[in-house]
């Protein structure tokens, strides 16, 4: 079966909420959570995820706040820190490790670590049991694209098109698809402009995908209250994976 890995922004409208959030996307079919931790300038994210990071920073989001709720999601879903490498670098990587091996989180995604700067990063990360997701994206050579895959662990980030996340553009990936699974068994999991209408499509040869901008969307929905917004993500979540499995 093919597996569905949902991004929602830490603290969002609140903490409280995200917990409860991430417990209803688990029971709708999501396999592994990215929490995404706020940043004031996240460079890979498109403006929906943009807007939510900055409403959370401003609503006070702190740091101790995504580790308190990972305790409490952990326990129950497969967990991602999404984050860029800001935060890492001045808390250092020795304390994300400790606190997410506390809290059961599984590893990070760092979208603007490239491979090749994360070498020092990725032994003390794997020695901890953890996975830093790798990435790759269609303008990568095929040598590059050998030297990302033999050491990728949990799942490989495909990138579906070279810009930011949620724009929804489409771009034939089955010729990188059978590149990567040349050179490795690890899964292959599609990212960037996947929702509900375009799961399907953008399931097609990959193990799995990745969701984010599609539940961001609901959250920053005024006109729907907390449970309305649960609701809907759930149903969207069900949705996606009953159409990448079918």
């Amino acid at each position: 079966m093919k597996k569905l890995v949902g991004y929602i922004t830490t603290g969002f409208p609140d903490r409280y909420f995200t917990v409860d959030l991430a417990m209803a996307m688990a029971e709708a079919g999501v396999d592994t959570l990215e929490l995404g931790m706020p940043f004031s300038d996240p460079v890979a994210d498109g403006p929906v995820i943009e807007q939510a990071n900055l409403h959370a920073l401003n609503g006070g989001f702190k740091l101790k706040h995504l580790f308190e709720v990972s305790r409490e999601i952990a326990p129950v879903v497969d967990t991602l820190w999404m984050g860029y490498f800001n935060p890492f670098y001045h808390k250092g990587m020795t304390h994300f490790i400790q606190q997410a091996t506390e809290s059961g989180v599984q590893g990070f995604i760092i979208p603007d670590l490239p491979f090749e700067e994360a070498k020092p990063y990725k032994p003390i990360i794997e020695e901890a049991g953890l996975s830093l997701i790798d990435f790759v994206a269609p303008t990568d050579s095929e040598a590059r694209i050998a030297e990302i895959t033999t050491t990728a662990q949990k799942f490989i980030y495909l990138v579906a098109y070279a810009g930011i996340t949620g724009t929804g553009k489409s771009e034939d990936l089955q010729q990188i698809i059978a590149q990567i699974k040349t050179y490795t068994e690890t899964p292959v999991y599609v990212g960037f402009g996947v929702d509900q209408h375009t799961a399907k499509e953008k399931a097609e040869g990959v193990d799995g995908v990745i969701v984010g901008s599609a539940f961001v969307k609901v959250l920053l929905d005024d006109l729907l209250n907390h449970t309305q917004k649960i609701a809907k993500i759930a149903q969207i979540a069900r949705e996606i994976k009953e159409k990448i499995n079918t």
